[in-house]
């Protein structure tokens, strides 16, 4: 006699919120509303006739017998994942699917895949920005690239490349930033800041032996593209991050100040599951490996650009 399952779709449900902790991110994730996912849980617990978490003002707990069920829940994803991905007949038509934050994709992955598509032109490759957590395989995806000090327990971690953080802004801007030495003083800019980046104007200023320095202005943004979009306005000056900041200073829309850069502490990885690329016999997904961390060789240390020419000083 077969065995009775409980709903494909509320497991979905449960196991998305139990990774998550939330309705509302589990929602978001499987594209329905925080009802849909607080309605289908509730059944699912009326079905089993267990509580699974426990609802409270501050937010949503896994009840033990919970935690103890998404364990079974999640390895049971993950293997359908595997199993999927495995199919010989699926080798035909292969798509490669990778997570990326925005700006890193629009300004490093994507210039650079027409030469891994020239290399494999019967892959596909889809890249999904959203910034949420990526489980493996479970959420189906075959690599993310993600920013961190150092790689994670329980996923395969290649380190790509690190960022130079240097001051840059529009040529038109630079006169007003520079001292009676033509050395650039921050106390005399308007800064850009990024909010969510884990390293901004606090680490340089404080690594330069300026942490106390007052600028004459602050703008806040919430990500590295308006960041630079704002400099090359001329609204004031950002933190480029080379070698994300690369285009700009070829075409000249930005310039450095010839502030010495600071590495950052964080750096880009390529992440996937554990032996993904070697044990499920997809010779795309290594070649797309080796290829990427190739990319990230080639620009890893990218040889500073000469700053603009300092004004003459009356």
């Amino acid at each position: 006699m077969p065995l009775r399952l409980p709903p494909l779709s509320a497991l979905r449900f449960f196991e998305a919120a139990g990774r998550h902790q939330s309705f509302k991110l589990a929602a978001a994730e499987l594209n329905v509303t925080p009802s849909a996912v607080s309605h289908g849980i509730t059944g699912l617990e009326q079905a089993l006739g267990v509580a699974l978490f426990v609802r409270e003002p501050r937010g949503l707990a896994l009840t033990p017998a919970g935690a103890d069920y998404l364990a079974y829940i999640s390895e049971a994803f993950a293997l359908i994942a595997t199993g999927t991905q495995r199919l010989p007949d699926r080798r035909a038509g292969r798509t490669i699917a990778v997570s990326c934050a925005p700006t890193l994709a629009s300004r490093w992955l994507l210039p650079r895949l027409h030469d891994f598509r020239r290399r494999w032109p019967d892959v596909n490759v889809t890249v999904d920005t959203s910034r949420r957590l990526v489980g493996f395989p479970a959420d189906g995806f075959d690599f993310a690239i993600r920013m961190s000090r150092a790689p994670v327990p329980g996923t395969a971690w290649d380190r790509l490349f690190g960022e130079q953080l240097l001051p840059v802004c529009s040529p038109a801007c630079r006169a007003g930033t520079l001292d009676a030495q033509g050395h650039f003083d921050p106390r005399l800019a308007t800064l850009i800041h990024v909010d969510t980046a884990g390293e901004d104007w606090p680490a340089w200023l404080a690594a330069t032996g300026m942490p106390d320095a007052a600028p004459a202005g602050n703008l806040r943004f919430d990500t590295i593209q308006l960041a630079l979009e704002a400099a090359a306005a001329g609204l004031g000056v950002a933190l480029g991050r080379r070698p994300l900041v690369d285009r700009e200073l070829a075409a000249g829309t930005l310039v450095t100040l010839g502030a010495p850069p600071l590495a950052a502490r964080t750096a880009y990885w390529l992440v996937s599951a554990e032996g993904a690329a070697e044990t499920r016999g997809r010779p795309d997904l290594a070649g797309f490996r080796q290829w990427l961390l190739a990319e990230a060789r080639a620009c890893a240390e990218p040889v500073a650009p000469p700053a603009a020419p300092a004004p003459a000083l009356r």
